[in-house]
C-alpha cells in the first residue's frame, strides 16, 4: 500500500518572533520606545521580582522588588542631580502597589529627612521629621501631616508634648520653656494656645531664667482669645 506523506503544516514566522518577544525570567535591559528601560526579571511580561527601572526624562531611577508591573515590596528611588550629576537618593523603604507603604526614610531638599511609616504614598504612623532649622518631630502622622499624639523639639531644647491636628497644636499639651525654666501646661486649638497654667518647672537649671520665680501658693491660670 503506498504510502502518502502529507506537507508538513508550517508555523507562521511571526509565531517565533512572539515567543522570543515574551519576557519571563531573568533578561538584559529593555528598552521602551520613550528611551526608559529596565534590567532585571519578568513575568508574563510584567517586571516581576529584583529589577532596576531607569526614567530618561527624569534621569530617576529605582532599584528593588517589583510585582505584576508595579513596585512593591523593599527598593530605593533616586534622582540625579543636575549640578553634580550624581545620585542623590529620595526614599528608600517599602512599597506596595507603586506607593510608598510601610516603614522608609525620605531625603527632602535642604538636609530635612523623615523616617517612619508609611501608607499610600502619604507619612500615616508613627515617624520623626528632622526639618532643615534643627527641630525634631517624633509621633504620630496622619495623611502627611502630624496627627494624634506627638512632640516637636525645637533648636533650643524647649519642646511641646500633646495632641495634633493637622501639622497643628491641638487638644491638651504641654510646652516645655527650658530656657527659662517654666511650663506652660493647657489646651490648643489650630496651633494657638486656649487656656492652661504656667508653672515654674527646673528653674534653677535654666540658661536664662525669668527674673522672679511664680509663687507657689498661687495657681497662674490664662484663658486666650
Amino acid at each position: 500500500m503506498p504510502i502518502v506523506k502529507y506537507p508538513r503544516a508550517t508555523e507562521p514566522l511571526w509565531h517565533e518572533w512572539d515567543r522570543k518577544a515574551q519576557k519571563c525570567g531573568l533578561r538584559h535591559t529593555v528598552y521602551a520606545v520613550n528611551g526608559d528601560h529596565y534590567t532585571g526579571e519578568w513575568l508574563d511580561n510584567l517586571k516581576h521580582g529584583k529589577g532596576t527601572q531607569v526614567w530618561k526624562h527624569t534621569g530617576a531611577i529605582y532599584s528593588g522588588d517589583w510585582k505584576f508591573g508595579k513596585r512593591d515590596g523593599y527598593g530605593s528611588y533616586s534622582i540625579r542631580d543636575s549640578a553634580t550629576k550624581e545620585y542623590k537618593k529620595v526614599y528608600t523603604g517599602w512599597w506596595k502597589n507603586d506607593q510608598k507603604c510601610g516603614y522608609g526614610a525620605m531625603f527632602y531638599p535642604g538636609g530635612e529627612r523623615y523616617e517612619g511609616e508609611w501608607s499610600r504614598g502619604l507619612r500615616s504612623g508613627w515617624g520623626r521629621m528632622y526639618y532643615q532649622d534643627g527641630s525634631i518631630y517624633e509621633g504620630q502622622w496622619l495623611e502627611d501631616q502630624p496627627g494624634g499624639q506627638g512632640m516637636l523639639r525645637l533648636p533650643n531644647e524647649n519642646r511641646y508634648e500633646g495632641g495634633w491636628e493637622d501639622g497643628k497644636k491641638h487638644g491638651p499639651g504641654k510646652f516645655f520653656y527650658l530656657d527659662k525654666g517654666q511650663l506652660f501646661e493647657g489646651i490648643w486649638a489650630a496651633d494657638l494656645p486656649k487656656c492652661g497654667i504656667l508653672i515654674d518647672f527646673g528653674r534653677d537649671e535654666a540658661p536664662a531664667p525669668t527674673q522672679y520665680p511664680i509663687p507657689k501658693v498661687i495657681a497662674w491660670k490664662f484663658w486666650f482669645c
